[in-house]
């Protein structure tokens, strides 16, 4: 049975379409609809509840040894409230999840993973634990908002002085408070554009929720559902698990490569990708252009012969035009390059495209 997150009856209220997504009901889109939430993060903000994310603790004297054993980034060199994005491999050098690590302070780190995936991450961590340190999942006592687009700073200030808003991407304040409100805000985001993502006890998420779509109404706030959230990750050629990566396709494959740090003495999956350091396919984007869309699970061919397939695709909203990512042979993955895309039996015409799709404040498409 699908679980509820603290927001399930303001979703309710405020019209949000329910569906099941990761074992939670989830609003897909309100009366808006994805356009137009999709629209409001691209020009003006938009409000998701994110409180499906897992979040799970490590501390003790050994976390940093355990969190460059486990991930494929390097933890060595944080400053308190730093952020890093990574991959975890397994033995083969399959992604068993990709997450971020925050460091709270020394021997303490707070780590957020995907929803589908947070029992299997922290069973896969206690697994392979060793040492002094402690893996410890919150994920029921915390829920997640983010609150995405170019006016997101504007609306948050005021609530929040400045100084008290982490200073740089892929930072956080640990010890913030929004009004009366104890919370985490990180300057991190799933859309491609300037935001802020905030993590406070489940039981405040609603009042916080409510003051946030109040305060924020002037600047256009709307609240956005799952929908928008995948057609503006799709458009910043964001990797989604499950689709760009999963326990079969590696870091490299997926484009993740920057995330790898070969310097490291040993990590969880180093040698299996060591073997395919130059790997025979990756994640490209597809621009569409011939008549259709292009979904997930399409056969790519190029002359005729079958290179690869989609792991995902949608129409663009900003962008203005269909869009795709796929995994296709490295020899066929050059911008600009003819391709075509099985849809249902049909060919669909595409260009193998350079990834982002979109940039923050780039004109529309």
């Amino acid at each position: 049975m699908e679980q509820k997150t603290p927001l399930y009856e303001s979703h309710i209220r405020h019209g949000g379409k329910i569906v099941p997504f990761a074992g939670y009901l989830l609003p897909v889109q309100y009366k808006t609809g994805v356009i137009a939430e999709h629209m409001a993060v691209r020009t003006a903000c938009g409000l998701f509840d994110v409180s499906h994310m897992g979040e799970i603790l490590c501390s003790g004297p050994d976390a940093v040894p355990n969190l460059n054993r486990l991930l494929t980034n390097d933890f060595t060199q944080m400053y308190d409230g730093q952020a890093r994005y990574s991959p975890m491999c397994n033995e083969a050098g399959g992604v068993v999840d990709d997450l971020i690590v925050y460091k709270v302070r020394d021997e303490h780190y707070f780590i957020v993973v995907n929803a589908a995936n947070k029992d299997k991450d922290f069973a896969w961590m206690q697994a392979h634990q060793c040492g002094n340190v402690t893996f410890e999942d919150i994920s029921p006592a915390v829920a997640q908002l983010a609150l995405q687009g170019p006016k997101a700073p504007e609306i948050l200030k005021k609530l929040v002085s400045e100084e008290n808003l982490p200073p740089k991407y892929y930072s956080a304040r640990f010890d913030a408070r929004i009004g009366e409100l104890p919370c985490v805000i990180s300057r991190t985001g799933y859309t491609g554009e300037n935001g802020y993502e905030i993590y406070l006890a489940a039981d405040k998420a609603e009042r916080l929720w409510e003051r946030l779509l109040e305060i924020g109404k002037e600047e256009g706030l709307i609240p956005c559902g799952l929908g928008a959230r995948d057609t503006l990750r799709l458009e910043a050629a964001m990797p989604l698990y499950g689709h760009e990566m999963d326990d079969t396709i590696t870091p490299l494959e997926a484009g993740l490569g920057t995330f790898v740090k070969w310097e490291k003495e040993s990590f969880i999956g180093k040698e299996a990708l060591k073997r395919h350091r130059q790997p025979s396919k990756k994640r490209v984007g597809l621009k569409v252009t011939g008549r259709g869309i292009i979904r997930e699970h399409c056969t790519v061919y190029c002359d005729g012969r079958e290179i690869g397939r989609t792991t995902s695709g949608t129409q663009g909203p900003y962008l203005g035009y269909p869009i795709a990512m796929a995994l296709v042979e490295t020899d066929s993955a050059v911008p600009g390059t003819a391709v075509e895309a099985d849809v249902r039996g049909r060919r669909v015409a595409a260009e193998i495209a350079a990834l982002p799709f979109y940039k923050k404040g780039q004109p529309r498409g």
